[in-house]
């Protein structure tokens, strides 16, 4: 087989997937068991973004887009006041406006039910996917079957949100419903104020989300994958092919292209003829380690729009939506707004020490992440744009890109995701 080539006989290819992320990943890993030669390229270590700092649940039921019906008429409001979880950096507005508007504009019944219906055959069997990626590697041990509740003030608080849980329901999700007692009886770590909760069944969490994705990286290199730490810069192309990589100096031959970099995608996608209108979505978190209560279940807490997951030996606070660009700075009062938050959601909670993080999540104007062939380029596929759900949907996206090179007829319609939409 010739270098950077294809074994016509067998349908071997050098495949060099960019990005070590838990999408690029599990892309790496679905195609090295389809039989293929994969290189993985990152400028970093496999699962230190996106991937590390999640909230890590795998939440198949988080169908809902942020861009819900009434979401113009809320969001200014969000913006101005210390206590709602959505932020901005006011410099960054001018750059951000036409990528906002267009966002915004989805904020309606008719394109939420659209999203939803996207993204359920990427999130919504979610753990048995994990399950599958992680089959017989070291990962395994980090991923626990779990419920997923939602915890809201009362049955009242709850129908404010019907519209979501509509949408749920039109996608079979169920959940039982638990109130006062019942719900302290369920988990009494959490404050009375807190007296309804929708407990959805059959998810999961996991334990270490960094550690997880670095156990899958280690088990493809051990069955023969190559990993290369260098940056990408561009793309070899001929005759409307890639035919390399260009990474640290050096052009790294290859059959087929997997771009996977999250927020950085942008540029790269660039290279490739195709513009998307892509933004991150800064989410932020903070570790409370050796908590002295911890939740029973991964718990989203609906008047602060967080997440409180249990992990090993800490207590993971996740959420936030904040629009400032890739370069900005953290900002504090996100990580002010978090603790004040799990303070009143557990009262007395006390720990050893925290840890902060803030991170990016790719997110395209439409709320559906990007999987498929870059229009105009045989053998360039992307894989990024998943919002709040990469690390739920990243490894059926995976797979679904290893079936696409391996010339297999993937079971569910690609339409929704194809990178040709933004031609």
């Amino acid at each position: 087989m010739a270098e950077g080539g294809q074994d016509r006989e067998t349908g071997r290819k050098t495949v060099a997937v960019v990005g070590a992320g838990i999408v690029g990943v599990a892309s790496a890993l679905w195609l090295q068991r389809d039989g293929h030669d994969v290189v993985l390229i990152d400028r970093g270590e496999p699962g230190d973004g996106t991937s590390y700092g999640n909230g890590g649940i795998l939440a198949s039921c988080a169908v809902v887009p942020v861009t819900v019906p009434g979401l113009f008429l809320k969001a200014p409001k969000m913006l101005f006041s210390p206590n709602e979880p959505l932020f901005l950096k006011w410099s960054y507005l001018p750059k951000l406006m036409p990528w906002l508007l267009r966002y915004i504009s989805h904020a309606n019944a008719k394109d939420t039910k659209r999203i939803a219906e996207a993204l359920c055959p990427i999130i919504g069997d979610s753990l048995a996917d994990h399950q599958a990626l992680a089959a017989g590697t070291p990962a395994e041990k980090w991923l626990v079957p779990s419920d997923y509740l939602y915890l809201y003030r009362d049955r009242a608080h709850f129908e404010e949100d019907a519209f979501g849980w509509s949408v749920r329901k039109v996608h079979r999700f169920e959940w039982d419903e638990l109130e006062g007692p019942e719900f302290q009886a369920y988990d009494p770590v959490f404050a009375k104020e807190i007296g309804f909760a929708a407990v959805l069944k059959n998810h999961g969490r996991i334990a270490d989300p960094g550690r997880y994705v670095k156990d899958l990286a280690a088990h493809f290199v051990a069955n023969g994958g190559r990993r290369i730490t260098a940056e990408v810069t561009d793309f070899s192309r001929e005759n409307g092919r890639v035919t390399g990589v260009r990474a640290g100096g050096e052009t790294i031959p290859c059959e087929a292209a997997v771009l996977a970099t999250g927020s950085w995608s942008k540029d790269l996608t660039g290279k490739l003829g195709l513009t998307v209108p892509l933004e991150s979505e800064r989410g932020y978190h903070i570790e409370l380690f050796e908590p002295s209560m911890m939740p029973k279940s991964p718990s989203m807490i609906a008047s602060g729009k967080f997440v409180a997951t249990p992990m090993e030996g800490r207590l993971r606070l996740a959420g936030i939506v904040e629009f400032g660009g890739l370069e900005a700075s953290p900002s504090r009062a996100p990580f002010d707004l978090l603790m004040r938050n799990i303070t009143a959601a557990i009262p007395g909670l006390t720990w050893k020490k925290t840890e902060e993080w803030m991170g990016h999540r790719p997110a395209p104007s439409d709320s559906i992440p990007l999987i498929g062939p870059v229009p105009g380029v045989e053998n360039a596929y992307l894989g990024y744009g998943h919002h709040h759900v990469g690390l739920t949907g990243g490894p059926k996206t995976g797979r679904l890109i290893s079936q696409m090179i391996s010339g297999k007829t993937p079971n569910i319609d690609l339409a929704p995701y194809a990178p040709s939409r933004f031609q």
